[in-house]
């Protein structure tokens, strides 16, 4: 019996049995189907996050407080409040720091904002003009924060794309308008261009204030969040992290760098960390697919089986009619 022969015999077998030849494609199909589209989700979640943190600068910087202790236990980093204004202020007009180009002081914080009947709970940024600079953030209709609003501590806001939305709707042209922050009235002085994002970090998400209205107006605080750095360029970021390094310990009357009550990460740190975290989610979606091909696998091969098994008979017929068992198994 040749290859030819043994081939139309199979596809008269799988036309006969209609239902078992149908089961055992849907097994096939689920099982390779279920990698496939799992392992690329995963993929595709990972990319995603890489180039929403590549999006915001490849030469970026981010000092952020240290931890604190409290009764010998350590806190997560970012909670002590050991930033200042005046240490961004430093950092900018230092002449030891000469691998960065721009610095922006931040102070984050979630609030519950209204517009008339409509409120949402949002973060609120308060930046400094420079801000729209080193995170890369386009106006899409009005104006950023100024260096004016920043010195009178004006009452402003620059909305992003998903604020107008809860708040006003739509296709709104919020502009002029006014918005309570924290029981303040603010002004709304532009709307900034979608870059997208999810959850927290739901870059549209956002209202942007002059820093120094958060910080006294608003929260009633000193310190800042963080403060953003660009560096002059790619090659210089290791420079650039020890030079405001060094430059914050002396400033805090610290001499142990292994005590220094800040962390200063790059975009290649982070990158690095998001890339592990979701290769780890990838990795157990991958083997949740796995699972998905070896149950059907198994279904399979349990229809192999029973299909065999009713042909006993006809194995030992071709038996004795002397076909060879190479032969047999490729006829199944």
């Amino acid at each position: 019996m040749d290859i030819t022969e043994l081939f139309w015999e199979s596809i008269g077998t799988l036309t006969i049995n209609k239902m078992r030849t149908a089961l055992a494609t849907l097994g096939i199909v689920i099982g390779i189907g279920s990698v496939i589209a799992l392992i690329s989700l995963g993929q595709g979640s990972q990319k995603a996050v890489e180039n929403q943190i590549q999006s915001l600068g490849s030469n970026l910087l981010t000092i952020s407080p240290g931890s604190q202790s409290s009764g010998g236990v350590r806190g997560a980093i970012g909670g002590s409040t050991t930033l200042t204004y005046e240490d961004a202020k430093a950092i900018m007009s230092s002449p030891e720091v000469t691998a960065v180009k721009n610095v922006s002081p931040e102070l984050s914080r979630r609030s519950q904002v209204t517009a008339g009947r409509n409120n949402t709970n949002t973060q609120i940024v308060g930046v400094a003009p420079v801000y729209s600079q080193v995170r890369k953030i386009n106006v899409a209709s009005g104006l950023f924060i100024s260096q004016r609003d920043l010195d009178s501590l004006a009452k402003v806001a620059v909305l992003g794309p998903q604020v107008v939305t809860d708040l006003f709707g739509a296709g709104a042209n919020p502009i002029g308008q006014n918005i309570r922050v924290n029981s303040q009235a603010v002004r709304v002085i532009g709307v900034t261009e979608a870059k997208g994002g999810s959850g927290f970090q739901n870059q549209d998400d956002v209202i942007y204030m002059p820093l120094t209205t958060a910080q006294k107006l608003l929260f009633g605080v000193d310190y800042l969040s963080s403060i953003s750095l660009e560096a002059n360029n790619e090659n210089v970021m290791i420079d650039a992290q020890n030079q405001v390094g060094y430059l914050l310990l002396a400033r805090h009357k610290l001499t142990d760098p292994s005590q220094a009550d800040f962390m200063i990460f790059s975009q290649n740190d982070i990158l690095n960390t998001a890339s592990q975290v979701t290769g780890t989610f990838t990795a157990l979606l991958s083997g949740i697919a796995a699972i998905s091909l070896l149950v059907g696998g198994i279904g399979i091969m349990n229809i192999m089986l029973v299909t065999v098994t009713e042909r006993t008979r006809e194995i030992g017929l071709r038996k004795a009619l002397g076909a060879k068992k190479k032969t047999i198994i490729l006829s199944f």
